[in-house]
């Protein structure tokens, strides 16, 4: 029941974002170097009915996480053979240069989270929104394996965004009563829109904490 209620929301999630994804590729060929958010976040209005509608609960089964329960970094559909963090590393950096029409040896990218610039490929790691431990925590205990795939290689909801090493390590895996990036324009009202829709389309829970918090910086930053 699970499976076909996240396949449901996926479906329409994905529709929206195709075509913002394709509107990002082109953009990139002129523009100069600027942080590019990952497709499909949603209006506030969007993302507040999908607050109101998440099920609040404790994590549970932390204990049991293990990060190779959730295959990641796998080749994605329609992106001719590329991994997910391939595919992201190209569609969201400036004047990418690849290898063998994947691996990305030579861009500039910007990273949103704390509003910082690297032209190192082993610099630019790309983050989870929803962290794998937190989703594991939040419901994913429950999925298949190929579910889990699935959100962690998922490069057409705003689950994928680029961050430095440090910036990643940083945020770990703190939801948003724990942690935030920095106050650039319209980054943290981005920010929760994202984390709500993931958590809103794979059908994860929310914490009290967590609830209130993303609450909070709806009406403070959007």
């Amino acid at each position: 029941m699970h499976a076909v209620k996240r396949a449901a929301k996926r479906a329409v999630a994905v529709a929206a974002a195709a075509s913002v994804a394709v509107l990002t590729v082109l953009v990139l060929d002129t523009a100069p170097a600027q942080a590019v958010r990952p497709p499909g976040i949603p209006s506030l209005s969007t993302a507040q009915s999908e607050l109101n509608a998440l099920t609040v609960a404790n994590e549970a089964n932390g204990d049991s996480y293990d990060r190779d329960l959730f295959p990641h970094w796998k080749a994605v559909d329609g992106t001719d053979g590329c991994t997910a963090r391939q595919y992201v590393l190209k569609r969201d950096g400036s004047n990418v240069v690849t290898s063998d029409g994947c691996q990305p040896t030579s861009g500039t990218w910007e990273s949103d989270f704390d509003d910082a610039t690297t032209t190192s490929v082993s610099n630019a790691t790309i983050d989870h929104v929803v962290a794998l431990s937190e989703a594991w925590a939040s419901g994913a205990s429950e999925w298949t394996t190929a579910e889990r795939q699935a959100f962690a290689n998922d490069i057409n909801s705003p689950q994928l965004w680029i961050a430095t090493t440090s910036a990643n390590s940083s945020k770990s895996d703190y939801d948003p009563a724990e942690w935030m990036p920095v106050d650039t324009t319209g980054l943290r009202c981005d920010y929760v829109k994202a984390w709500t829709h993931v958590k809103y389309l794979y059908d994860l829970s929310v914490d009290s904490a967590e609830k209130t918090a993303i609450q909070s910086h709806f009406d403070t930053y959007c």
